[in-house]
């Protein structure tokens, strides 16, 4: 089954959920060059409060990008351009983040999206991203709930970390 693509769904509905956390979908023709791109092609690009993606940019690459946006220090946030990590836990957390807010895009869903994570290369200990979601990301799911990212059921506040207004506790 080959990944979903922006193309899949309704873009709107995406840029909707972008939109929630000031970041601003920018929709390239195709085969244009996604600025911002770290692996190139067709994945997301991430510059400042900017996603680039193009029709055939894969659903779960936009959200990985949107994901570290969100994850992302207000400093970091500010001067966001290509590279978004920073270290092993905020990266894990993006990739737990991604999987939460596939539920928020029509026909996408978090059964569909770890199943596109392991098509393109996502590496995880048991061997798949739905093993991990569900068994060995408590380190993911206690930093996105210490930074106050996602509640205590597990699900996306819908804030910025350091957003003084979605603060933890």
């Amino acid at each position: 089954m080959p990944v979903l693509l922006l193309s899949h769904v309704d873009a709107n509905a995406v840029a909707a959920l972008l939109g929630r956390f000031g970041l601003r979908l920018i929709v390239l023709p195709s085969n244009a060059d996604i600025p911002g791109s770290y692996w190139g092609e067709c994945e997301a690009g991430l510059i400042l409060d900017a996603l680039y993606a193009r029709p055939d940019t894969p659903l779960h690459s936009i959200l990985h990008e949107a994901s570290h946006f969100i994850t992302c220090t207000p400093e970091r946030r500010a001067s966001l351009h290509t590279d978004a990590a920073d270290c092993e836990i905020e990266e894990t957390a993006t990739c737990y983040l991604q999987i939460v807010l596939a539920d928020d895009v029509p026909g996408f869903g978090r059964a569909r999206a770890v199943v596109d994570m392991d098509a393109w290369g996502y590496s995880f200990r048991l061997g798949s991203a739905q093993a991990w979601f569900d068994n060995d990301a408590e380190d993911a799911i206690g930093w996105l709930a210490e930074q106050g990212l996602i509640d205590e059921a597990g699900n996306c506040s819908y804030g910025l970390r350091g957003d003084p207004r979605k603060a933890p506790g």
